[in-house]
């Protein structure tokens, strides 16, 4: 197999705008590696890039031991899965799965038996003779994953596989190709908008914006500790509540009225009189009815049924807005008063946009 590696890599379309930054990324031999942003952040030119399709416009791009930066996309060694699935409407699945085995000049007689025993290992052998408009959504994944499979890549780019499939045909669907990767160990780079799949699915992921990598860290990593206030905002179902706050004697960080403790990472980075942003995750906040020290209150607006839990949003005052997490089993009152109690341990500081003493979490 192979690791990606990429140095100082732009791209540049006509009329200057820059779609990716002279970007510096290396991903590991057999990792799945999940590339995470909002709409034109630059991530589906990224894997395109890397594919061959679209042309870099300065830079390097290494798959393995081999500079392929000017290699058309057929020289490169890698499969692509793309978010229509690009199937052949007039050619069977097993003709599909072989298409690629075609171009590559293996024989006829080697290619239907390696398109028929790929279909099987993805469970579509009882498809082999159907077209992809006699199949489902789900079936017709597996049936690009399978023309991807054949011909034994490298590489693997998926460019957002999932975004047709309805909500419980992407959690089947993700499980499954994520034990795949791991029994094939094919390099994978995943496009996905979708910050639960990302969570869920990758080894490490890159959050980009802007043409620009943000932050690369593992799943928890970038969950627990955002480098910024974009991460932060952006990485979760539900984002991270980011508070006004002030540093003040102690140290200690007054939020919505409450004076609490200042993170201990950022206890050496902050002075009494610092204006900075609080941020915890709803979830990692303890939900409380009664009269607590060091609880952020105020009146319940909003209560979002999330099924195993409660979603509540508190309007505390200067018309700060706190989300916190309750039980399942607890579902408050609206108009009635509520109180949340931060995790010391998950608070974060934030100054500038920027975390505060984050020079071990920049990106690398």
């Amino acid at each position: 197999m192979a690791d990606i590696t990429l140095n100082r890599l732009a791209k540049v379309y006509p009329g200057g705008v820059r779609a990716l930054n002279d970007l510096d990324l290396t991903v590991r031999d057999g990792e799945f590696f999940a590339l995470l942003g909002p709409s034109g952040c630059g991530k589906s030119t990224l894997l395109r890039t890397i594919a061959g399709l679209e042309a870099a416009s300065g830079g390097a791009i290494r798959i393995g031991e081999r500079e392929v930066t000017t290699l058309p996309p057929g020289e490169r060694d890698i499969a692509m899965v793309f978010q229509d699935y690009a199937l052949f409407p007039h050619m069977t699945v097993n003709e599909n799965i072989a298409y690629p085995l075609k171009i590559k000049k293996v024989g006829k007689a080697e290619r239907a038996a390696k398109a028929q025993e790929t279909a099987e290992e993805l469970g579509l052998g009882h498809l082999a003779e159907r077209r992809p408009g006699q199949l489902s959504g789900g079936q017709q994944q597996r049936a690009a994953l399978a023309r991807a499979m054949a011909c034994h890549p490298k590489v693997f780019l998926f460019d957002e596989p999932l975004s047709n499939l309805d909500a419980r045909m992407r959690l089947e669907a993700r499980t499954f190709l994520k034990k795949l990767q791991r029994e094939l160990g094919v390099t994978t780079v995943f496009v996905t908008h979708d910050q639960a799949e990302a969570l869920a699915m990758a080894d490490r992921i890159a959050v980009m914006e802007g043409g620009e990598l943000r932050q690369i860290g593992t799943p928890t990593e970038v969950f627990r500790r955002p480098v910024s206030t974009f991460v932060a905002s952006f990485i979760g179902s539900t984002p991270m509540n980011l508070l006004a706050a002030e540093v003040v004697e102690g140290p200690a960080v007054r939020v919505c009225g409450t004076e609490l403790p200042v993170p201990e990472e950022a206890a050496d980075g902050v002075r009494e009189g610092d204006k900075v942003v609080y941020g915890i995750r709803p979830e990692y906040l303890r939900w409380t009815d009664s009269a607590t020290e060091g609880a952020l209150e105020g009146t319940v607006s909003v209560v979002e049924n999330l099924g195993s839990a409660q979603l509540v949003t508190l309007e505390c005052e200067n018309d700060t807005t706190v989300q916190v997490v309750a039980p399942e089993d607890h579902e408050p009152a609206v108009g009635g008063r509520g109180r949340a109690v931060p995790r010391a341990d998950r608070a974060l500081l934030y100054r500038d946009g920027d975390l505060v003493t984050a020079a071990e979490a920049v990106p690398a």
